[in-house]
């Protein structure tokens, strides 16, 4: 099967409600909090691949900007008062209710600093939004700031694409590494340059059903879901709670998604302490044992009482929603989907079955497309209006996300914020994809997985052999040269 350019759930930018529309939600870790001193100042696609979009790329940028239907290309506007107006233009590819948000973001960046004037262009989420911002940078027509998945910084920082941050500049907006959960600012750099800054973190997390938990007797003291430790665990709790709908104790779906099948597959890979490395020019490097239990343990839990034998991501969702299952495997962007549905739910961070804490995630963050000249004003607003639609951030959290700015996450605004305070922690234990040219949230790299991993799980297949097929088809791509 090959997969949709951009599925309905699958993707953490393209908002939904219940079942049919949709959406993009305790604290901090002590450990966390310690670490921080409080500032006062996030669907796979297979189109076309970087080369592609690169080789000719300046032939085609004219039909892409006139597809995207870009605002004004001044560099100022004159106010009434004869004030000029710096135009500083954003690409995102943020829809649906994180549209609405970041747009509201953005009108109160506009209104905290008037000297510039920050406009919008939304794009189509994955290829297409990556292929236009790739001919833009290429072309020397690039938007000044613009928004990407940190996991997919590898495939554009190398080749030039991507401007670096000035990490002391930002600090003295307020930004410092310390503000930041250490794999979230990692994840923004190649090399020893910072390319990307978070605005947030959008882990897989475990959605729960309240009454059904009490019910099936797995709540803790607290009211929240009670510790679970080991595969045999969770299938016991899983069981309990099928006893009590009649259907299935969990919902997870994954049909013609690679993205879904990733992210689960690497959560329990990574909680088993194991390393994937996928090194260009060489081959995969990672631990086979662990990603055959990984694998197993999946068609384990989609054994038809678990879970469902075969679901997509929608059908998931909407079996958690009406009360047919008690748990709901999913991203942080489903809480509003959760909220609007009026079920009792709660939420946490997928528990650590294989012995270390883990959870798949990416980040929505900023970034500097290449510009052909840069003007050192815009450049300065740029940091401007960054900077502060991160300390505004709270209103990201309430669709769910965990922001990436600290002092955010750990102000009583952000205590006060039910579920989102009780997955909070998941931010110390994000796990990005392997980096690579072809990796990343949009890319090929899940649609591989797709290829050669639904039939283990579906059909119950041999899962060293999938998992073969897998890292077979990446050593191929890693063979190639990166396009740029």
């Amino acid at each position: 099967m090959t997969l949709p350019d951009h599925p309905a759930r699958s993707r953490p930018d393209a908002e939904a409600g219940p079942p049919a529309t949709r959406h993009h939600g305790a604290r901090d870790s002590s450990s966390r909090s310690r670490s921080r001193s409080t500032s006062s100042a996030d669907a796979t696609g297979t189109g076309l691949s970087r080369r592609g979009v690169l080789v000719g790329g300046a032939a085609l940028l004219g039909t892409a900007f006139a597809a995207t239907a870009l605002s004004g290309c001044a560099t100022g506007a004159t106010t009434a008062s004869g004030a000029t107006v710096e135009q500083l233009k954003f690409w995102h590819l943020l829809s649906g209710g994180d549209g609405v948000k970041m747009s509201a973001l953005v009108d109160q960046a506009n209104e905290q600093n008037p000297e510039f004037h920050a406009t919008q262009t939304v794009l189509a989420w994955g290829t297409p939004y990556y292929t236009k911002l790739a001919m833009a940078s290429a072309g020397g027509r690039a938007p000044d700031v613009a928004i990407m998945h940190a996991s997919r910084v590898p495939g554009y920082a190398p080749g030039g694409l991507l401007d670096a941050w000035d990490v002391e500049k930002l600090a003295s907006y307020g930004l410092r590494e310390e503000d930041f959960a250490p794999a979230v600012w990692k994840a923004g750099f190649s090399g020893d340059q910072l390319y990307s800054v978070a605005l947030d973190s959008h882990p897989f997390i475990l959605l729960y059903n309240t009454d059904i938990a009490a019910q099936a007797g797995v709540l803790g003291p607290d009211g929240q879901l009670a510790e679970i430790t080991s595969p045999e665990q969770f299938l016991e709790v899983a069981t309990a709670m099928q006893a009590v709908t009649g259907k299935h104790g969990a919902s997870w779906g994954y049909l013609n998604d690679g993205a879904q099948l990733w992210r689960m597959f690497y959560t329990f890979y990574k909680q088993q302490g194991a390393d994937m490395e996928l090194r260009e020019g060489g081959t995969v490097e990672y631990d086979e044992e662990a990603a055959v239990t990984a694998l197993e343990f999946m068609q384990q839990m989609t054994d038809g009482t678990v879970m469902a034998e075969a679901s997509d991501i929608q059908s998931g969702i909407a079996e958690f929603v009406s009360g047919e299952s008690g748990m709901l495997f999913t991203g942080v962007w489903e809480v509003p989907s959760a909220a609007a549905s009026g079920i009792p739910y709660d939420a946490s961070i997928i528990p650590t079955l294989f012995g270390t804490p883990a959870v798949y995630a990416d980040s929505h963050a900023f970034v500097l497309p290449r510009q052909s000249t840069v003007d050192e004003t815009k450049r300065e607003d740029v940091y401007k209006m960054v900077s502060t639609i991160l300390k505004d951030s709270i209103s990201w959290a309430e669709a769910g996300h965990i922001p990436a700015y600290g002092p955010v996450v750990d102000s009583s605004e952000y205590a006060d914020l039910i579920p989102q305070a009780h997955y909070a922690e998941a931010a110390e234990y994000l796990n990005y994809d392997p980096p690579a040219w072809f990796t990343g949230s949009g890319s090929d790299f899940q649609t591989y997985f797709l290829d050669s991993i639904q039939s283990v799980v579906l059909a119950k297949d041999d899962a060293a052999t999938g998992m073969k097929r897998f890292v077979d088809r990446v050593n191929t791509q890693l063979g190639r040269p990166a396009p740029v």
